[in-house]
């Protein structure tokens, strides 16, 4: 193609908005694949209609990346919940985004932070593996399957 006419081609109006959409996707696609996750599991409380996931987040990147919420289609609701004991007593709180630094590890464990399953849509088998999405600030996300694990067995 003749010089002249590559140079029309990139002067036309949808050319700008279609390579700054391109970079963008690209650009966000690898945002969340900076963020690693494994050994995510489950556990199961039989009778209950919620269940608390945990998993350990890896940032191979380098900038700090935020988990803003989370989303399984076994649950009406799931959240990013943090367990903590006061004077003695436990109380748990929702947490709105949770920061995983450049090379950093962050571990969601029984005790701390969580993610908390409610209104499950049928109840959890020992065994099976339920999807969870990840949601990250700038809308990527990370799609992790957690394996349910029985009460007792960690």
């Amino acid at each position: 193609m003749p010089l002249a006419a590559q140079h029309t081609r990139l002067r036309h109006p949808a050319a700008l908005p279609a390579v700054c959409l391109a970079l963008l996707c690209g650009w966000m696609s690898g945002y969340g694949q900076a963020l690693g996750a494994q050994d995510a599991w489950i556990r199961a409380i039989p009778g209950s209609d919620v269940a608390a996931a945990y998993l350990t987040l890896h940032n191979s990147g380098t900038q700090p990346l935020f988990v803003v919420g989370v989303r399984s289609p076994r649950a009406q609701q799931a959240m990013i919940h943090e367990t903590t004991v006061a004077n003695g007593q436990s109380s748990m709180r929702a947490r709105e985004r949770l920061r995983v630094g450049p090379g950093e590890t962050l571990r969601l464990a029984p005790g701390g932070l969580h993610i908390m399953l409610r209104m499950l849509t049928r109840p959890l088998a020992p065994g099976e593996e339920v999807p969870l999405l990840l949601l990250l600030e700038g809308g990527a996300t990370v799609a992790i399957r957690a394996r349910v694990r029985a009460l007792g067995e960690e």
